[in-house]
């Protein structure tokens, strides 16, 4: 996969790839309008909805309904470092869900291709090039 990667004006910077545009800006306080989610808050949604997926597909698998269903992402930053130290996500169910699949519910977010490669993450190779 490869992504273009511009910068619009003032802070902002857009990912495109396919037929897709992410749109990023930083807060007024960064110097940005505030106009769209920093880069490390898509990162982090892309966590979530990547845990969401899995819940989905395994609550479609069975015919379990959705509504209601939600999670909660909570991110512990390293106070030292100012580092993520610890992702949290609770998965939210109504009172009538079968308890039988709660376990299976962790299971399935536990498969989230996001997590794993934050689990085993890749080598980055940067390198500066004249277009």
């Amino acid at each position: 996969m490869e992504m273009v990667i511009d910068f619009p004006g003032g802070a902002r910077v857009d990912a495109h790839f396919g037929s897709f545009t992410v749109k990023t800006d930083q807060p007024p306080m960064g110097g940005g309008e505030g106009s769209a989610p920093t880069p490390f808050s898509v990162f982090l949604s892309s966590i979530g909805t990547c845990a969401g997926i899995y819940v989905l597909g395994f609550c479609k698998q069975r015919g379990l309904p959705t509504d209601g269903v939600r999670i909660i992402q909570r991110v512990h930053s390293n106070p030292m470092t100012g580092m993520v130290g610890e992702i949290e996500m609770e998965i939210q169910v109504p009172q009538d869900f079968p308890q039988k699949y709660y376990d299976s519910l962790v299971r399935s977010v536990n498969q989230c291709a996001v997590k794993k490669h934050m689990e085993t993450p890749p080598k980055f190779n940067v390198f500066t090039k004249a277009a």
